[in-house]
């Protein structure tokens, strides 16, 4: 997920702004720095917008500068619009999974690291798959200065991989295509989502 941002010198230091989000604004003593903060006030403004139940905007399209989110909170962000889009609350959400309401706030706590089979449940709760892709480096969408957190998703979060993440999915290479509509999720999905929950 690419949002497009201005930066602005402002007064020995770089502003960092996005068209699409006004409340985000961040800073840095350099142009990197600056650029390095943005993912994080991005995401600061986006936890706030889905805890007062609000829309998340969609990035509009950009050949300048743009900062592109990690890989895990474009998949949280993902999972709330899903959530919005088919009118279904926290609890409802809960219900389905057969988890308590704490570990759905934490599924979609953009800072907190989630699991990726605790995304993939939640997502088939909603009748919806989860998938991910790896695309080659060079063919992704180049960066601005130092490299910023670019998507990327290794199962652990201390180490990523570059990857290419399409708005809204990530996809997984090499399995299948299956339905997963809410009232088709089989028995070994419930599994899934049992166990997530008691490693929570």
């Amino acid at each position: 997920m690419r949002y497009p941002v201005s930066i602005t010198p402002d007064d020995g230091q770089f502003t960092v702004t996005f068209p699409d989000v006004p409340e985000a604004v961040t800073f840095g003593q350099t142009r990197d720095e600056a650029l390095r903060r943005s993912p994080d006030a991005l995401l600061t403004i986006f936890d706030a917008l889905m805890k007062d139940r609000r829309d998340i905007p969609l990035p509009s399209d950009t050949t300048g500068d743009a900062i592109e989110l990690p890989a895990l909170e474009t998949t949280k962000i993902e999972l709330y619009r899903a959530m919005r889009a088919g009118n279904i609350g926290k609890a409802e959400l809960a219900k389905r999974l057969q988890w308590h309401l704490p570990q759905v706030d934490r599924v979609l706590h953009v800072k907190h690291g989630s699991q990726l089979e605790q995304m993939e449940a939640a997502f088939a709760a909603l009748g919806k798959k989860l998938v991910i892709t790896v695309v080659d480096e060079s063919k992704t969408r180049p960066k601005l200065g130092r490299r910023t957190p670019s998507s990327g998703f290794s199962g652990k979060r201390g180490r990523k991989a570059s990857l290419d993440v399409h708005p809204g999915v990530l996809m997984r290479q090499g399995q299948p295509p299956r339905s997963h509509a809410v009232r088709g999720i089989t028995a070994s999905r419930h599994g899934t989502a049992r166990k997530a929950a008691k490693k929570r």
